[in-house]
């Protein structure tokens, strides 16, 4: 196999360029061949560095927003230049890189011993702090598939259920639908949703945590879906989470993401045409589109009633 840890530290030394002359995309590939040729050996894997500084580049803005969500203390611009790109090219092994071909763990610990290597005495304490925090939010991908030692396994009809609810929120606005969603820091449009409390029923538990999240009223109309996961807590070990999903009608009101709330970052409404482009959760695909076919059913039918009938149709079904 061509020598990848090699290829990293001249992906890692381009981008340290690259950001500190604050150059162009294609200023840095030619930085990257100038690095290649200086640095590089006979088994350096030149179709791998065009990819992951392709990657890097592309998904830049993304990752600086969730290593600003990881380490809120450390803004961007007081991280070591060279500690900020390592992590920049860490996260993206780890976000986005296809993982049978780099596994979570290779890419953090890559990472750390490019930091071992190129950055100062903490630079390796920092990186691992940041990369591992985010593998824990991400769910510790992997996690049994690599290392020596054995573990001892939890079946997973065993492991404690936390039951959650979540909803699909729709508002109607100028004779158009629109969906409120919320944005994690990993990039993803997703559904908003919370923990139950002990006796709450999955609809009021629903409408309370998005009242908490997004600060708008809902009226759950009828649930659309299941999902459920396995999570993992630092201390607690493995456990499922259990998410049961609702449609539900809201006003068109400005929405607020609740200040502090964890992974997220933004809260939008969006007509429905727009959905098509966002990037979610493949989980989360069937229980949207399926709230949309509902949607776009209630305005078929509006369009067919008599026009005397429309107002006090759609009145009673919205």
């Amino acid at each position: 196999m061509a020598n990848r840890h090699l290829a990293r530290s001249i992906v890692l030394q381009t981008l340290f360029e690259w950001d500190t002359t604050v150059a162009s995309e294609k200023v840095a590939r030619s930085i990257l061949a100038r690095n290649v040729a200086e640095f590089g050996a006979d088994d350096v894997d030149q179709s791998f560095m065009d990819n992951l500084l392709s990657g890097v580049l592309a998904k830049h803005d993304d990752i600086d927003l969730v290593i600003e969500k990881a380490a809120p203390e450390w803004p961007l611009e007081r991280i070591a230049p060279v500690d900020r790109n390592i992590l920049r090219l860490g996260l993206y092994e780890l976000l986005f890189a296809d993982r049978s071909q780099v596994p979570a763990k290779v890419a953090i610990n890559e990472a750390i011993e490019l930091a071992k290597t190129f950055g100062g005495d903490s630079s390796g304490r920092f990186v691992n702090g940041v990369l591992g925090a985010i593998y824990k939010e991400l769910g510790e991908p992997g996690k049994d598939e690599q290392g020596g030692k054995k573990s001892t396994k939890v079946k997973y009809e065993d492991m404690p259920l936390q039951s959650l609810g979540g909803a699909v929120v729709y508002a109607k606005h100028d004779g158009q639908y629109y969906l409120a969603l919320v944005h994690d820091v990993f990039g993803h449009w997703t559904l908003s949703k919370g923990k139950l409390e002990a006796g709450e029923s999955p609809e009021a538990g629903t409408a309370r945590e998005i009242k908490e999240e997004m600060g708008v009223d809902i009226v759950v109309e009828e649930k659309i879906g299941e999902n459920e996961y396995v999570a993992s807590h630092p201390e607690k070990g493995k456990y499922r989470k259990h998410v049961s999903y609702f449609l539900a009608r809201a006003d068109y009101v400005p929405l607020k993401l609740e200040h502090g709330k964890g992974g997220l970052d933004d809260t939008k409404w969006f007509r429905l045409h727009e959905i098509i482009d966002l990037n979610f959760y493949d989980d989360m695909l069937p229980i949207v589109t399926l709230a949309v076919q509902k949607l776009l059913d209630h305005a078929s039918r509006e369009k067919s009633l008599p026009h005397r009938d429309v107002r006090r149709d759609a009145g009673a079904q919205l």
